[in-house]
């Protein structure tokens, strides 16, 4: 799989802003451009702690800070780079075959994610070196 981490990029999210306070519509084929048969959050997560630490074959995910903030480092095997989320109203598309690791999450933060599929264990790598041999096939 040639993705890579450029093809990872943010998504602005429909926020309606009223004085009583903000709401963020999010639909799938919509706004984000996969159905969305899965969702769930972090949370409580302790400080200095780091999650993710994987990547996925075929699935796609939307990941949003519901709140707080917390980074996404993202890898392809190649090249690197490092996305801060922090605001309800943006996500972060991640596209297959991207290794991610999350961390530096801000206390009290809270990490959305909205997958295009239900949870299936054989579509995860959850080894760098198993990713890197998916990524480069040497």
């Amino acid at each position: 799989m040639q993705s890579s981490v450029y093809d990872c990029v943010i998504l602005p999210l429909n926020k309606i802003h009223n004085r009583a306070g903000n709401i963020t519509i999010v639909e799938g084929k919509t706004n984000v451009p996969f159905d969305i048969k899965r969702v769930y959050y972090l949370y409580d997560i302790p400080g200095g702690e780091e999650r993710g630490g994987h990547a996925h074959k075929t699935l796609q995910q939307l990941i949003v800070a519901a709140s707080g903030s917390f980074d996404i480092l993202l890898s392809d095997g190649t090249n690197k780079k490092v996305v801060t989320l922090n605001r309800p109203d943006r996500g972060l598309l991640l596209v297959p075959g991207i290794w991610r690791e999350l961390m530096e999450f801000s206390s009290g933060a809270v990490c959305l994610v909205l997958a295009s599929e239900v949870y299936q264990p054989q579509d995860y790598i959850r080894s760098h070196e198993e990713f890197l041999l998916f990524k480069h096939g040497d």
